[in-house]
């Protein structure tokens, strides 16, 4: 471990972090060039072979960038992209990123350190640097925008040169130390633990734009809103996003667990689509639609005028189908494949619209943090793993072992650290703030009596990391 970590743990001050030099190396969780093509014809692609633990070089940083000690981070589903190098290996963008001039040339490397959100504490800035200082403690958006680049300014996604950090950069989130821009840093929610600030930003932005923000549906009260993989790291930040803005939520899981959960985040209308008769081909029958538009009125008595999208191939003909006339289907992803199918007919003669959203621009990262630090939505964390399980934390969002998002820790040394006051935690209700690990905050529990107890999660771990980790602590 390094002295300018161990200070940082320690709550030294900015400028007795300035003073410690930084390390030279940093451990960190990375994919290996020489390893791209290591799952060819294999059906089962474990992430776990593909993810190393280990020692990097620390870059040499550009004046418009920063050093984070990064204290905790989160698996993302491109974290398994990149690992299982589909739909094209990451090194790739790295290799383009590379012809751009030297501060291109330091990502092109034979490694990949990985991890698209995280939050930590800000140890170096470049000399052009003007709002952030060392000592701040941040959140990091993975939007990575070129601010030289024109389209920018009207929409950092419209820049030709956006990408996502840790997917299409390199230096990402899970390690010790991470290097981003300075456009990417939010003022970390105070009363978050590190575990529970890290995790947020890319599902909660992502769903933000989809629904609220002027670039995706414009939900507006009253609005049904179809939510698929409503416990994921996406639905479960869009559900709490619809009722706070006056929607109906209709969630679809996989699991009569899964539904409960939901219901305690103050869904009323939840769909077990393992209870559907929809016959072999399962969501891709072409009764699914039919079968699924019938259960949806059962619950609200009308079609959806939104359909929040991000399961690709399995979901979209469904999605499509059920949407209301004039409705949207607002898409961000295809985690089940991108070759999607659908009947024309129902898009064109019933006037709907599909949305394309990907990512999401500064100002909306930041105004979706402003709501984690007012309390009016909650963190979905299920469950933390320590940086040397990084592969394990992924291998459980591979598989579907999990429940709202999933946590590394990595310069934090335990669970329930980083909140700089208790206080903080104390205003937000705990039927707000969540109900243990995997329940999101209950918006209405207040009026549906106490949130049951959460069920234990059954992800891939080793009994002697569980064993060695300390017990979850929650402050009320």
């Amino acid at each position: 471990m390094s002295e300018l970590l161990d200070a940082v743990r320690s709550g030294a001050s900015g400028r007795e972090l300035a003073e410690i030099d930084l390390p030279t190396r940093y451990r960190a969780a990375f994919t290996r060039k020489d390893e791209v093509g290591v799952f060819e014809g294999q059906a089962d692609k474990d992430v776990r072979r593909s993810i190393h633990v280990g020692e990097v070089e620390m870059p040499e940083i550009a004046p418009d960038e920063c050093v984070v000690a990064v204290m905790s981070a989160a698996i993302n589903f491109n974290t398994v992209w990149s690992a299982i190098f589909e739909p094209v290996p990451t090194f790739a963008f790295l290799e383009k990123f590379g012809r751009q001039g030297w501060y291109g040339a330091r990502h092109d490397l034979p490694y990949h350190v990985l991890g698209s959100d995280g939050a930590g504490v800000v140890v170096r800035t470049g000399a052009g640097v003007k709002h952030w200082k060392v000592g701040d403690r941040v959140v990091i958006s993975p939007s990575y925008v070129d601010e030289e680049d024109h389209g920018s300014y009207d929409d950092g996604m419209m820049s030709e040169s956006q990408l996502a950090w840790g997917f299409e950069t390199n230096f990402g989130s899970l390690g010790d130390f991470c290097v981003v821009k300075a456009n990417q840093l939010i003022k970390k929610p105070a009363h978050l633990t590190w575990e529970e600030a890290g995790s947020n930003t890319l599902c909660a932005a992502t769903a933000y734009r989809m629904l609220v923000g002027t670039h995706g549906a414009r939900m507006k009260q009253g609005d049904v809103v179809l939510v698929w993989g409503a416990t994921g790291g996406l639905g479960s930040f869009a559900t709490q996003l619809v009722l706070n803005g006056g929607g109906i939520p209709v969630a679809v899981v996989s699991s009569e667990e899964k539904a409960e959960i939901v219901r305690a985040q103050g869904c009323r209308h939840v769909i077990d689509r393992t209870g559907l008769d929809l016959g072999e081909g399962g969501l891709r029958n072409p009764k699914a639609g039919r079968i699924l538009g019938e259960a949806i009125r059962r619950e609200v008595g009308e079609d959806p005028g939104i359909v929040f999208e991000y399961l690709g191939r399995e979901t979209f003909g469904a999605s499509v189908y059920v949407a209301k006339r004039g409705g949207k289907i607002v898409t961000c992803g295809s985690s089940t494949g991108y070759k999607h199918e659908y009947d024309n007919r129902f898009l064109w003669m019933r006037l709907k619209s599909i949305i394309g959203s990907h990512g999401f621009n500064y100002h909306e990262a930041v105004q979706v943090n402003r709501l984690f630090s007012l309390g009016m939505i909650q963190p979905t964390l299920s469950r933390s793993y320590p940086l040397e399980e990084a592969g394990e934390a992924t291998r459980a969002v591979q598989t579907n072992q999990h429940i709202g998002k999933v946590a590394v820790l990595c310069g934090a040394t335990a669970e329930g650290q980083g909140p700089a006051h208790r206080e903080g935690r104390g205003a937000v209700r705990r039927d707000r703030r969540g109900a243990g690990r995997g329940r999101p905050g209950a918006a209405r529990a207040d009026r549906r009596g106490p949130v049951p107890p959460v069920p234990a999660l059954t992800g891939p771990r080793s009994a002697a990391s569980a064993a060695d980790r300390p017990p979850v602590r929650r402050s009320a």
